[in-house]
């Protein structure tokens, strides 16, 4: 059996092949995803959005830093350089000879191979005469001579060359290592083994640990634990909360504290400043001071931590839910911690007009708004005005601020939502059993406010006016149209009782060939064939057969909808969709911000939460989200609202109503014999 053989490398060679592999393998996935992507498009981007975004302030400090950021440069050195080390390395391997050379006894012995054996004779005892140790030759020499010479003579050595490649047979298995010889040479043994310990016992151990002891602090949404727990903590004790509190506990998250978090710094201005403002709940950093948080963080952080305030009544509601034994956090609570977002990225009090979102705006032109004449208090109400009449209310500005603010309102977000309630996997999915699993499907459709003016421009004001005056009228002819539709539908069952007796069925007969006297022979011969009760049992027959079918097209119909919404969920599911929607108008919100929404179902009598709230990260033209809730235990109708908030936009929120009406199953007692047999029956 043969043996095996560690060989280290001496020659160097080997070590070379290791190291281009180990070189390659960072250099090539390093230089995919850290190479700097084209600078060239971001400012074309940027170039894009100055007409609308110019003045707001992450704008101008993405411009700085893209104009003054050596840090693209930087990476491509690096990454240049990796390449230039690996081609380096990958010159040096084509270079290097071959130590591995295929035996063939043909070279040794000078012969052409297929050689006849008297020629190989021939050869080996003219190369004996030269190579002999007797005759002066080298003994290696001739060794090698006389092992081909036997590879090609003797049948025993010829088969091991030609099997094993060897005519003494298989040799011991040589594993060579890529390490230089010098490393296990026992002058440098005390040296590799310090390096090994310092490696594998002091700085792996130190980095694992540093990063495990960072990462448990912190939950999945990069929020502090400490935090979480916190905020569970004054929302478990104070389920009902207005704004001001909750901008109190937001300013105690442990995020702004430099000694939980090293972002967090003490400004020097803050001793003077943070005074003046913490007795109200105001974000004064629109005039340029500091915010009423204490300390310096990014408005990123902060407007994730607050909806990480969210996510933690969002889970009160489900624990209180599922165990009870505690209130759950009222609406009106988890929809503060959403309009606190909408505060932080846009700088305003929830008690401001939304009219200050746009630029120029300040408090002092509002009263050229809100006039008798205008009335325009929201930017809807802004959008719909004619532009005469806003021109005229916004004379106090000039012509580039005027074009600027409409290019700014333009660019604002026009939300429709479209609803759709069934109970999915089920035979009737409009049918609504308490207790049952109730899908909403909402579409959401966005489309630019420009794009709502001018499909609803001043033509659709009008029309709205006119049917507003006629409002009565037409609720009117509605209700007469429908008691007419019903004394319609009364009729044709007493006419056909009364046919029996002759008299009325003549008069009906003259009044109907009276009106259809233009119609021709044919429609008659049709009246006339209506009497027999062969004809009816067909007409009966029809009838039946017809609703058999549409009753089955029906249900196929529900069966490709049922399938299109499987497959929908499935490719929702494998699809990776981007978060990047549209950026946020926020003149003083310093990073760029992409339109996000919540979306959710409220009971808003009772004030609490039906589904839990959907963060929709991904509408960029339209989106379709399916909210699910338990159906109530009790049948009857209930009254919900479908709420879309956005998280930095004001006065952009909506409300939908939404009817649910819920049955339950019950059970009828029937006699047959002597014995009750009980019916499960859904009413």
């Amino acid at each position: 059996m043969a043996g095996q053989q560690f060989q280290y490398d001496d020659s160097g060679n080997t070590f070379f092949y290791f190291l281009t592999s180990f070189v390659g393998l960072i250099v090539i996935p390093a230089t995919y995803y850290l190479w700097p992507r084209d600078q060239n498009a971001e400012q074309i981007r940027l170039k894009s959005l100055r007409r609308v975004h110019g003045r707001c302030l992450w704008y101008r400090l993405r411009l700085m830093k893209s104009q003054q950021s050596i840090v693209p440069t930087l990476k491509k050195a690096a990454l240049l350089f990796g390449w230039a080390v690996f081609l380096l390395l990958a010159y040096k391997v084509s270079k290097l000879e071959r130590e591995y050379q295929e035996y063939n006894p043909y070279e040794v012995l000078n012969l052409d191979p297929g050689a006849s054996l008297s020629e190989i004779k021939k050869q080996y005892r003219i190369l004996s005469l030269k190579f002999h140790p007797d005759k002066g030759g080298d003994e290696a020499t001739f060794m090698r001579i006389a092992k081909a010479y036997a590879a090609l003579t003797n049948e025993q050595s010829r088969q091991n060359w030609l099997i094993h490649g060897n005519p003494d047979g298989p040799g011991a298995t040589s594993f060579g290592i890529a390490l230089p010889a010098w490393i296990v040479d026992q002058k440098n043994s005390m040296l590799v083994l310090l390096v090994y310990g310092l490696a594998f016992m002091v700085i792996l151990p130190v980095v694992v640990g540093t990063w495990w002891y960072r990462s448990i602090r912190y939950s999945g949404d990069q929020i502090l634990i400490n935090t979480t727990q916190l905020f569970m903590h004054f929302m478990y004790k104070t389920p009902n909360m207005n704004m001001k509190r909750l901008a109190m506990v937001l300013t105690a998250a442990f995020e702004f504290d430099p000694r939980s978090n090293k972002e967090a710094t003490i400004r020097p201005t803050d001793n003077i400043e943070v005074p003046q403002v913490k007795t109200s709940v105001c974000f004064p950093w629109r005039k340029g001071k500091c915010m009423f948080l204490k300390r310096s963080l990014t408005e990123k952080r902060r407007v994730i931590v607050a909806e990480e305030m969210i996510n933690v009544g969002c889970q009160l509601t489900m624990m209180a839910n599922s165990r009870g034994g505690f209130h759950a956090p009222r609406l009106v609570t988890i929809e503060n911690c959403m309009k606190l977002t909408q505060m932080i990225v846009q700088g305003l009090q929830e008690s401001k007009s939304p009219l200050l979102q746009l630029p120029h705006f300040e408090e002092e032109h509002l009263r050229y708004c809100i006039s008798k004449k205008y009335k325009v208090r929201t930017l809807q109400d802004l959008v719909s005005l004619k532009d005469s009449d806003r021109r005229s209310m916004l004379r106090f500005l000039g012509e580039e601020k005027y074009d600027e603010v409409m290019a700014v309102l333009g660019s604002f977000p026009h939300i429709t939502m479209d609803t759709k309630l069934q109970v999915l996997d089920d035979e009737d999915s409009n049918n609504i059993t308490a207790g049952s699993i109730v899908t909403v499907t909402v579409t959401l459709t966005r489309k630019r406010m420009a794009v709502r003016n001018k499909t609803q421009g001043d033509t659709s004001k009008t029309k709205t006016k006119v049917w507003q005056n006629k409002s009565k009228g037409a609720k009117k002819t509605a209700k007469s149209k429908k008691k007419k539709l019903t004394k319609k539908k009364a009729t044709p069952a007493p006419a056909k009782t009364k046919q029996a007796n002759g008299n009325v069925a003549g008069n009906v007969t003259k009044e109907e060939e009276d009106e259809a006297s233009d119609k021709g022979s044919e429609s008659d011969e049709g009246e006339a064939n209506k009497d027999s009760p062969s004809e009816r049992d067909e007409d009966s027959d029809k009838q039946s057969d017809t609703e058999v079918d549409e009753m089955a097209g029906d249900d196929e119909e529900e069966w490709e909808a049922l399938q299109q919404s499987i497959q929908r969920r499935e490719r929702a599911l494998l699809e990776t969709k981007s978060k990047v929607t549209h950026p946020v108008y926020s003149l003083y919100f310093p990073e760029e911000k992409q339109e996000w929404w919540w979306l959710y179902i409220a009971d808003r009598r009772d004030q609490t939460l039906v589904s839990m709230p959907y963060h929709v990260c991904t509408l960029k033209d339209t989106e379709e989200v399916e909210l699910k809730f338990p159906a109530p235990s009790k049948t009857g109708n209930y009254q919900y609202s479908v709420i879309l908030r956005s998280d930095s936009y004001l006065g952009l929120d909506q409300i939908k109503p939404l009817k649910v009406a819920t049955n339950c199953g019950g059970f009828m007692l029937v006699s047959v014999g002597m014995e009750w047999v009980f019916f499960s029956l859904f009413l």
